[in-house]
């Protein structure tokens, strides 16, 4: 009987999935529970700069071989607990992704439901610090939230909104092609084959669970042929 090793590496897989989650989490409280203190102390007593410079040394001098608490770095666990201290429902959100990714979206957003869409998009998508920085610097909130819908809503297939309402999340209303360089006044088979050459940047773009199949790809439909430019297949619809 051939046993199925990889079952065992699957288990060992998830369990260390689990650990890296939980010492995340925990780094997360961490540095919460921090900024709330240094920022009950700056509201009530003659805490400063100097002041958090002298803790930052302290922390060092006494906790050998510790990083991440220089005082710029305690200044930042302030601020994200003044962030988000008013907003309980986002507790759980700033947990569940990495101290640097909640660094970029605090200062490369504004408004708080700005900062909830890209907490909500980070932990959903799993994002790596480059991919969330690419996403924030196109505008991805501004594309997907502001842009106007009425234009999509109609031109989606009632069917589709019937068989699968998440289809309207998965499909936006522009996209931002800039990593492809193409140059001005640019055909559609530039575009096609400069898509095709940076295929990963462009599923990245287009979103989660996007699937390439082929470029011309044929179809008949009775006794005609026909050839698709890109298909892609969506798994979760």
């Amino acid at each position: 009987m051939k046993t199925n090793y990889k079952e065992i590496i699957n288990i060992i897989k998830k369990s260390r999935y689990q650990a890296l989650k939980s010492v995340n989490t925990e780094l997360i409280n961490l540095y919460w529970e921090i900024g709330a203190y240094v920022s009950s102390e700056t509201d009530t007593e003659d805490w400063g700069k100097a002041t958090v410079k002298e803790l930052s040394n302290y922390i060092h001098n006494n906790e050998i071989g510790i990083k991440g608490f220089s005082a710029s770095n305690i200044w930042r666990m302030k601020q994200f607990y003044d962030t988000y201290k008013a907003y309980p429902k986002l507790a759980p959100l700033v947990r569940e992704i990495s101290w640097t990714n909640n660094l970029m979206i605090m200062s490369g957003t504004k408004s708080i439901e700005e900062k909830e869409f890209y907490l909500k998009l980070s932990f959903r998508e799993k994002y790596s610090k480059r991919e969330l920085n690419r996403q924030i610097s196109s505008g991805y909130y501004e594309r997907t939230i502001l842009a106007p819908v009425a234009r999509e809503s109609q031109n989606r297939a009632t069917i589709l909104r019937e068989i699968h309402p998440a289809a309207e999340s998965v499909f936006k209303d522009s996209y931002v092609f800039d990593f492809l360089d193409l140059p001005d006044g640019f055909s559609e088979n530039d575009l096609q084959k400069g898509l095709v050459n940076n295929l990963k940047k462009f599923l990245l773009e287009i979103g989660r669970d996007f699937s390439f199949i082929g470029e011309n790809y044929r179809v008949q439909v009775g006794k005609n042929d026909f050839f698709i430019d890109l298909l892609f297949f969506h798994r979760e619809l």
